[in-house]
């Protein structure tokens, strides 16, 4: 907790108060540039803020401004696979609720297990399966940040589900709805894995998010979740899986991601 504060405070004269947290996953960072206003932070002048080292994370704290909305959003985020500790994969979402932030948008890319969606869909995440095999909230717990036992049954909150699936239908395409796996990574899953997480109720899966929701909705902040389906999962897909095909579907569909994120913030 002393080391958020720490943070915040080193950060507050750049930063100011925000409404709004974002983290952008894979590909999908430069939807920050588009702040007005917009105030760049490297993670490494932040106290205590773990550096990405994925390729497709820029490693920024970018906070600005939309349709009248102050908003923080992470260029990219730690994983639990760089060796990072469940604590400071979620930092950057505490240190951006310690600025104010009362609502998370998350978003990641990640492939597709359903039958239902293609490479290219967005999916509005509407509960996850947490396969990390650790949580975000083990350990001490500072009574003033929330409850020992936190209550998922609602992670990700309905109204922005509806609020979002609104804005993409005002755009002329259809919001895919579905259930995130977050698995430890960093190999991609075997087939084998792909129909156990197809038969567990998995729509789509990653190595990232579920950490962050779980510390969110800790925090009491309302959340949203966006998956960019990059891929077909393994056994799925007809060919190999890489990390380049991850980056350049997100970078096809740049654009109505931008667009979806920016109609969500202005229907809040």
């Amino acid at each position: 907790m002393e080391a958020v504060h720490e943070a915040q405070r080193s950060i507050a004269d750049r930063a100011g108060a925000v409404e709004v947290a974002m983290v952008l996953g894979s590909g999908l960072g430069d939807y920050a540039n588009r702040l007005e206003e917009a105030v760049a932070i490297p993670y490494a002048e932040i106290p205590h803020m773990p550096v990405s080292g994925v390729s497709g994370h820029a490693g920024n704290l970018v906070v600005g401004t939309w349709a009248d909305k102050r908003v923080a959003a992470m260029q990219g985020r730690a994983h639990l696979y760089e060796g990072c500790s469940p604590h400071e994969v979620v930092f950057g979402v505490r240190l951006m609720a310690s600025l104010g932030a009362k609502t998370l948008i998350v978003t990641n890319a990640a492939g597709g297990i359903s039958s239902e969606l293609a490479p290219g869909d967005l999916m509005a995440i509407t509960d996850q399966l947490n396969l990390t095999g650790t949580s975000s909230l083990i350990g001490p717990i500072d009574g003033r940040e929330g409850e020992r036992f936190v209550d998922m049954s609602a992670a990700f909150d309905p109204a922005l589900v509806e609020a979002a699936s609104e804005v993409a239908k005002a755009l002329g395409f259809e919001l895919r709805r579905g259930v995130y796996a977050g698995l430890l990574g960093p190999a991609y899953e075997t087939p084998a894995e792909v129909r156990m997480l197809a038969s567990l109720g998995a729509d789509a899966v990653g190595m990232s998010t579920v950490l962050e929701v779980l510390a969110a909705r800790h925090l009491g902040l309302r959340v949203a979740g966006i998956s960019c389906i990059s891929n077909l999962a393994a056994g799925i897909a007809k060919g190999p899986l890489s990390h380049a095909e991850v980056k350049e579907t997100a970078g096809r569909v740049r654009s109505r991601f931008e667009a979806l994120l920016s109609g969500l913030l202005e229907s809040m």
